[in-house]
């Protein structure tokens, strides 16, 4: 049996990436696949019903004392030591690729760790969409159209981060690139925190519906604008409808990166990757990219090393600068809102 561990406190795009890659590397195998902790799927920060829109096979249970008889397997977990925040300067921050070691693991072993790289995963693409089947009484296409653009905007604990959260302009840019498609095309955010989102985009329609009609919206959305959010990407990978999506260049660290990807894993060939400038990278170009950058930064020549006094003293004061910058914006934004110079929306 290959198996993981369900625990507490990850979101539900964590949770499925597990699920995934762990009933990949079993069916690699040809052995059976299992859970410890299964009941914690879809029992997530914003939703405690489970996998109440889904119908989701989670093999065998593992009992927690059953635990120490497996093998363990730790994939391989680098990080970059900087002043972004407080967490990039004391735990790191992640930035690995695939870890060729997983496609070696045995029998009776137990994986742990992102879980997030194509390589994993991208055989079994379809059958994914089978086992990530959303029950009928749950589907939806109420938003599936060739003019209308989902945005989903991730809210929640980014919002006070400036190495996470998005700014509107990022979606400004992205709006501009879909338009270029279509020029008639319509936009809709989805979120987990409408009070957020009308803070970035107040001039277009929001949506907080449930978790389960939030992830077939974006299942369903022909065209989308996504966050650097592990939500949104199994229901794209599913998708059946999807012709174009455009996603943060660096993902998680789109606001603060010099070229390096937090993480390498989440460059994806089914997604289009747009930069802090606006332009638009394929996957095949953003890798390339990635490639020569290792071979000339000095920060990532750092990685994994902890930084002494003087660089952490450094590293500090541009922390402070970014989260004064963050704010200012914050305040700015705020202004143009109250002042009109940022339209809000007001349904007819």
């Amino acid at each position: 049996m290959i198996g993981t561990e369900l625990i507490k406190g990850y979101g539900l795009g964590n949770q499925l990436f597990f699920y995934v890659t762990t009933r990949c590397m079993a069916a690699e195998k040809g052995v059976d696949f299992g859970f410890i902790n299964p009941g914690q799927i879809g029992n997530v920060f914003h939703s405690s019903r489970g996998m109440y829109f889904m119908d989701i096979d989670m093999g065998k249970e593992i009992p927690m004392e059953d635990k120490d008889k497996f093998n363990i397997f730790i994939e391989q977990d680098d990080r970059l030591y900087m002043g972004n925040s407080r967490h990039d300067m004391s735990n790191g921050c992640y930035i690995s690729g695939a870890d060729p070691r997983m496609f070696d693991i045995e029998d009776n072993t137990l994986i742990y760790g992102n879980m997030q790289d194509e390589s994993y995963f991208e055989k079994y693409r379809d059958e994914i969409r089978n086992w990530l089947h959303v029950k009928p009484e749950a589907e939806s296409y109420e938003y599936t159209a060739d003019d209308l653009c989902i945005i989903n905007i991730r809210g929640g604990e980014y919002t006070d981060h400036p190495e996470l959260y998005l700014d509107r302009r990022y979606f400004l840019n992205a709006i501009k690139n879909m338009k270029k498609i279509n020029p008639d095309m319509r936009f809709m955010v989805v979120t987990e925190d409408e009070e957020a989102a009308r803070k970035v985009l107040p001039e277009y329609e929001c949506h907080h519906f449930d978790m389960g009609k939030d992830y077939v919206t974006i299942k369903n959305a022909r065209y989308l604008i996504l966050s650097n959010s592990s939500f949104s990407i199994m229901p794209v990978l599913s998708s059946t409808e999807l012709k174009y999506a455009i996603a943060p260049k660096y993902w998680a660290r789109h606001n603060v990166s010099d070229g390096f990807w937090s993480s390498e894993q989440n460059i994806y060939s089914f997604l289009h990757y747009q930069d802090k400038k606006g332009r638009i990278w394929e996957a095949p170009e953003c890798r390339a990219e990635l490639a020569e950058y290792k071979k000339k930064s000095s920060l990532y020549a750092r990685r994994n090393i902890k930084p002494g006094k003087v660089r952490s003293y450094c590293q500090i004061i541009r922390r402070k600068c970014l989260y004064g910058v963050f704010f200012c914006k914050k305040i700015i934004r705020s202004l143009e809102r109250r002042l009109g110079i940022i339209k809000v929306f007001k349904a007819e």
